[in-house]
């Protein structure tokens, strides 16, 4: 049975329902004793109940922003619903990885969103968004690997990915206030249809575009980090709104409910005064936030990474964060009223 750790006494977060969930202790497991690195992106497979899960190998913080330089290890990590890892590839293919998705056919989409600085030269690996089957065989390949640019064939830190139900594929380009900063669209055999968006603080422009994803309504939904509001869009890049309630985003996900999840790892005093670290959900079309689940544990003055980063959650409603600097995947349950 699943052990279940309770909440600190003590939250300062006055407005929805605070604490809904509880956390499961030591909930993903390595049969081969692997020490978990940064984790990066989750997914829920298409069976709703395995999780997929991006981990950074297992450099420690010092080398946080490419763990994977001199690594092997697979760091696309597929679990089973009792947390045992029972998948992996990606091994030697990535220095930063960073978003992931898996397709309405189950394949599963992975970003390296390695900063530029940060890329060896004459390298095959970086900027790139690299598209597997189930098992780890390389179908596609978008972006030129080792090359930071723009344009149709090229990315620059390239920080999420999504695909919708037609196929279509859209990639959150810019993972930093001076790259990119746009989102690029891509048919089902990866040809370049159109972009939008670039650096800037106007509606369809972008500082550090963090996470996308698609509501159940088909809209795009993109985590506009250092501009700290949520911005939505129509498949065809048109502006439909913009989200201020859901913190300093940096996760999105939904459920089969109509309700949105937005993982907030980053706001404090000085970066998005007045909020508070954690994951925040709400009605996906009104956009009004219903629950608060904080993470009380973290040290504001020293916010980046701490507490769920990314976010996905299960046809259980179990909600699943990667968290890098604690370097955890961490399982919410739902605590029953």
């Amino acid at each position: 049975m699943e052990s279940l750790s309770p909440w600190p006494s003590e939250s300062r977060w006055a407005g929805p329902r605070t604490r809904p969930y509880r956390l499961v202790d030591d909930w993903a497991k390595f049969t081969d004793g692997r020490i978990v690195g940064a984790v990066g992106d989750t997914t829920v497979d298409n069976d709703g109940e395995h999780i997929w899960a991006v981990l950074r190998c297992d450099a420690g913080p010092e080398l946080f922003g490419w763990e994977c330089l001199d690594s092997d290890l697979d760091s696309i990590i597929k679990f089973a619903p009792d947390g045992t890892a029972v998948e992996s590839f990606g091994g030697g293919m990535f220095i930063w990885p960073h978003g992931i998705d898996v397709d309405p056919d189950g394949n599963v989409w992975v970003t390296d969103a390695v900063s530029e600085a940060r890329t060896p030269e004459g390298g095959n690996r970086g900027h790139q968004v690299v598209k597997f089957s189930p098992t780890g065989e390389v179908l596609m390949v978008l972006g030129t690997p080792g090359e930071a640019g723009g344009g149709e064939t090229h990315f620059n830190a390239p920080a999420d990915v999504v695909v919708a139900d037609d196929g279509s594929i859209f990639v959150a380009d810019g993972h930093a206030n001076e790259t990119n900063n746009r989102v690029v669209k891509f048919d089902a055999e990866g040809n370049y249809l159109m972009e939008w968006g670039q650096t800037g603080y106007a509606p369809g422009e972008f500082r550090t575009l963090h996470a996308i994803a698609i509501d159940n309504d088909g809209r795009v939904f993109v985590a506009d980090r250092s501009n700290n509001r949520v911005q939505i869009f129509d498949q065809e890049g048109n502006f439909l709104a913009q989200w201020t309630q859901f913190g300093r985003p940096s996760g999105i996900t939904f459920d089969a409910h109509g309700r949105v999840y937005v993982a907030d790892s980053e706001s404090d005093d000085v970066q998005n005064p007045g909020w508070e670290l954690g994951i925040r959900i709400g009605d996906a079309k009104s956009g009004w936030v219903t629950e608060f689940i904080p993470f009380v544990w973290g040290d504001p003055r020293e916010v980046a990474g701490n507490g769920a980063e990314f976010v996905s959650v299960d046809a259980a409603g179990n909600i699943y964060g990667g968290e890098p600097r604690p370097r955890t995947l961490q399982k919410y349950v739902r605590v029953k009223p």
